[in-house]
């Protein structure tokens, strides 16, 4: 499905990315590690083009190198950014409603499958999404891309600063995507979930993979994960 080949990013003249290649399969979850820095975040905009790059970017066969973000996002590829980009004075229903793509039918998801899968974000789908929780305000960021109904979902961060049984939520959530088909480019730093759910690991430094491959065979590369991910 998403095909990244020697991908080159920039910051005007700082060079970012160098040389990034890997490849995200039809209902595969993707967990992409590294370190703060290592260009993780850089790599997400990179695809949705929110930044200069060079080099193959590819989506279902098709060339979408330097494509505007909203182009990307109607050929489906959901992007859920690290800072919970909500519209706080708006109410949780009509954040879903702001993602849903078209008038919603023939969509795999809809309202009621948000309120299913996030009782929660039910309960309070009539007050302000500025007043949710941070893990709630996450859920509902979550729920507002799917309703866009991605087959790819590029997620930044789920679980920072969220508290342990939520992130356990998030990591069902996950694998809830996983079973209706959906990709996931899952950007993390906490490895007890990324190693759960994933079908492979990628692990950053310095803008470039320094690993691909199972979390399995991570666990047992003690060399990379000392030199890249441990802090």
């Amino acid at each position: 499905m998403l095909k990244l080949q020697d991908i080159h990013a920039y910051y005007g003249k700082s060079h970012v990315l160098h040389g990034v290649s890997f490849e995200v399969g039809k209902g595969e979850i993707v967990a992409l590690l590294g370190r703060n820095g290592s260009g993780r975040s850089t790599t997400a905009k990179a695809i949705m083009g929110m930044v200069h790059a060079e080099g193959g970017l590819h989506w279902n066969g098709q060339d979408i190198l330097r494509r505007k973000p909203y182009e990307i996002a109607h050929l489906g590829i959901g992007y859920v950014p690290e800072n919970r980009d909500i519209f706080p004075k708006l109410t949780v229903h009509q954040n879903l409603l702001l993602g849903q793509k078209g008038n919603g039918k023939g969509s795999r998801w809809q309202f009621d499958d948000m309120y299913t899968m996030f009782p929660r974000l039910k309960e309070r789908q009539h007050n302000e999404a500025g007043v949710l929780s941070g893990g709630e305000q996450q859920m509902l960021t979550l729920c507002r891309t799917l309703m866009g109904d991605p087959d790819l979902i590029i997620i930044d961060e789920p679980t920072e600063g969220l508290a342990p049984k939520i992130v356990e939520l998030v990591g069902e959530y996950l694998q809830n995507l996983k079973q209706r088909g959906i990709s996931v480019l899952l950007i993390e730093q906490k490895l007890t979930i990324a190693m759960h759910i994933s079908d492979r690991a990628l692990v950053m430094g310095h803008g470039s993979i320094v690993f691909d491959g199972t979390p399995s065979g991570l666990r047992a590369d003690e060399t990379t994960r000392k030199e890249w991910l441990e802090v």
